[in-house]
């Protein structure tokens, strides 16, 4: 069985009874980055081997997958969050589904539901583009695309590219285009600032050092236009 199980975002009281469970029982944990995650099970008293699984590594995906049909319970771990959400694990569990390997997926943190839930934005749709292309050219052409649906978009930035996404954000779907950035959700220094891009881009740089990682939702949604549709109907 490989049990895909999320882990705190931030505040490690996050954890579910039910991961922890998994995690406890399991013969192995297969993980992102070993340190972080023997950090994580130490704390919760947890002694289990660990094996890097590398997304980008064919060789690290058949390991895990011949353990697996052996018929050894793993989970499925990333450094933090939901695996397989903007996180390692896709290809494993494909290749598990494929093979005919039982797979069940734990809830849990996710940084993209936390930052929907405090931003105010929306309560329905919102369309989920993770982290875009490094070229500047393929990630406007994503957002061009994405904003025609008029709902919220959520994107997930470093804290090295924030200030440049914000700007390219500006560029692309207008300066006075609202944007929440949630950042160290979870932690001692959570915040949601809000604006437009262009504020945010500018509040930002003057920052000494911006930290933390990123959820970007912009707010694509009009509702002027959309209280306009409803007095037509």
């Amino acid at each position: 069985m490989l049990y895909i199980v999320p882990t705190p975002i931030g505040n490690l009281r996050d954890i579910t009874l039910r991961a922890l469970d998994v995690l406890q029982a399991c013969d192995a944990v297969l993980c992102e980055d070993t340190r972080r995650t023997q950090t994580l099970l130490t704390h919760f008293q947890i002694h289990k081997p660990l094996y890097r699984y590398n997304e980008n590594d064919e060789r690290s995906v058949a390991r895990c997958l011949q353990a697996l049909e052996a018929g050894k319970n793993c989970a499925l771990v990333s450094d933090c969050g939901t695996p397989c959400i903007s996180d390692p694990g896709w290809k494993l569990v494909k290749a598990a589904v494929e093979h005919n390997v039982p797979v069940t997926a734990l809830p849990g943190p996710s940084a993209v539901a936390c930052a929907l839930s405090g931003a105010g934005l929306t309560g329905g749709a919102f369309t989920f583009l993770g982290f875009l292309p490094r070229k500047a050219g393929k990630a406007a052409k994503l957002l061009t695309q994405a904003a025609a649906l008029k709902h919220p978009l959520v994107v997930y930035e470093s804290p090295y590219r924030v200030i440049k996404m914000l700007e390219l954000i500006a560029q692309t779907l207008g300066a006075d285009i609202p944007v929440v950035a949630a950042r160290e959700l979870s932690k001692v220094y959570e915040e949601y600032a809000r604006g437009t891009a262009t504020q945010l881009a500018q509040q930002f740089s003057k920052q000494k050092k911006v930290q933390g990682e990123f959820v970007l939702i912009i707010d694509c949604f009009d509702a002027r236009e959309d209280s306009d549709e409803d007095e037509n109907l």
